[in-house]
């Protein structure tokens, strides 16, 4: 039996073709390409700084301040967007910055020139967002929310996926025909990550249709914020709550290479840790779009609610295996399993759930909200979850499951 659900603001006219249409394949196809340039990147960098000399806290460093930076932009780019009602041209600029960000990367020769190239990068992904979760949500009929989303999701963790492969084929060939520094691989990754990066603009700009009429009448900002539903407001602070556990799930990848390096020495427990979260990431491509489909049907808050739940499950077993020193290869790829699937089933119905709550005319804002909170939300769970992590993994990760069962029960309620 379908769940009472928040009745779905009406999503404006759509592409021709029925849901699937010209503008839900364009961004999935964006997505796609630009995960697979950064997430390219990504997987290079951490060896990278190493062949720098930059000490492994700079790596933290990097990606906490760009991530913050990312987060802090998505509210104020989402209310301009309903100023001005145009959202196209900002999202073809932020691809097209973002996949220029990871080729600075190849001129680098320090870590700071890499925190400046990244957080740059990383801004305008965060811009970005919510202004193409608005056009993603302005070309589907409201019953298809979910399946849109759903799809978009999967090109986007398909990137995912191939990116971190490429990048583990293409370092060992090159270094094998490369003679000059052990730096050149390296750059000549961040190079070619370049290339699907601004690929993913040019689709943008090519094929996806803006749907442009008056420009509405948004109330300032601050306005704004206070005129969002009330239920929408508390359906966020489920979510926050279950985001102050959500820690980041490369911290999965050093829990699995600590009780993996006693037998089997360091390096290879590395190789194997980066293994695992391909299992990760793959789960996390193909569990967006079922889904959503069944979103759709049933409804959105209990499914939601439901993944949230898991991610409890996740956590606690994740304590438990680092804990105790498991190095069962089965059991830590179920863990990654089900950290991908929470991945894939809370980035598809967060967004979903968001465009049922808001009305039209501030659904930028609306997204930009639920940016902003899901990026305080990885800060502060990472920074708790390691913290705590010191003391004992299953302290930390026991913090991690409470916090997200009481963030799946909060959004269950939501009425």
């Amino acid at each position: 039996m379908r769940e009472p659900e928040p009745s779905p603001h009406a999503g404006g006219a759509q592409a021709p073709g029925g849901w699937l249409n010209r503008n839900v394949w364009a961004l999935a196809v964006t997505s796609f390409l630009s995960d697979l340039g950064h997430e390219t990147a990504t997987a290079a960098l951490p060896s990278f700084l190493a062949a720098l000399g930059a000490p492994p806290v700079t790596l933290g460093a990097i990606e906490g301040i760009a991530d913050a930076a990312s987060s802090s932009v998505k509210l104020l780019t989402g209310w301009i967007s309903d100023l001005v009602g145009r959202r196209k041209p900002f999202v073809v600029a932020g691809y097209l910055i973002t996949g220029v960000s990871t080729g600075v990367y190849a001129l680098a020769n320090s870590w700071v020139a890499i925190l400046g190239a990244r957080t740059v990068g990383w801004i305008s992904r965060g811009a970005r967002g919510p202004l193409r979760d608005v056009i993603l949500t302005q070309s589907v009929p409201a019953e298809a929310r979910g399946r849109a989303f759903g799809f978009h999701r999967a090109g986007d963790t398909v990137g995912a996926v191939l990116g971190p492969l490429f990048a583990a084929a293409a370092l060992p060939w090159l270094a094998s025909r490369l003679d000059g520094r052990p730096t050149d691989p390296f750059r000549w990754v961040f190079l070619l990550s370049v290339i699907p990066g601004v690929l993913s603009g040019l689709v943008v700009w090519a094929f996806v249709t803006e749907r442009v009429g008056a420009r509405p009448n948004v109330p300032r900002f601050l306005a704004t914020l206070r005129g969002l539903p009330r239920a929408f407001r508390r359906y966020l602070v489920g979510v926050g709550i279950f985001g102050a556990g959500d820690f980041a799930h490369t911290l999965l990848i050093m829990g699995a290479a600590h009780v993996l390096a006693p037998s089997h020495g360091p390096m290879k427990a590395a190789a194997m840790g980066a293994l695992l979260f391909v299992v990760h990431n793959v789960l996390y491509a193909v569990t967006p779009f079922p889904v959503g489909w069944l979103s759709d049907r049933i409804g959105r808050r209990g499914l939601l609610a439901l993944g949230y739940g898991v991610g409890a499950v996740m956590a606690i077993s994740a304590g438990i295996v680092f804990a105790r020193g498991i190095d069962d290869i089965g059991v830590l790829a179920g863990v990654f399993a089900l950290a991908g699937i929470v991945a894939g089933v809370e980035d598809t119905l967060e967004g979903a759930a968001t465009a049922d709550f808001a009305p039209e005319e501030t659904r930028g804002t609306a997204f930009g909200v639920l940016g902003l909170v899901n990026g305080a939300g990885d800060l502060v769970s990472s920074l708790v979850v390691g913290a705590l992590w010191l003391a004992n993994p299953l302290l930390g990760f026991g913090y991690a499951a409470l916090m997200m069962a009481i963030g799946a029960t909060l959004v269950y309620r939501v009425r």
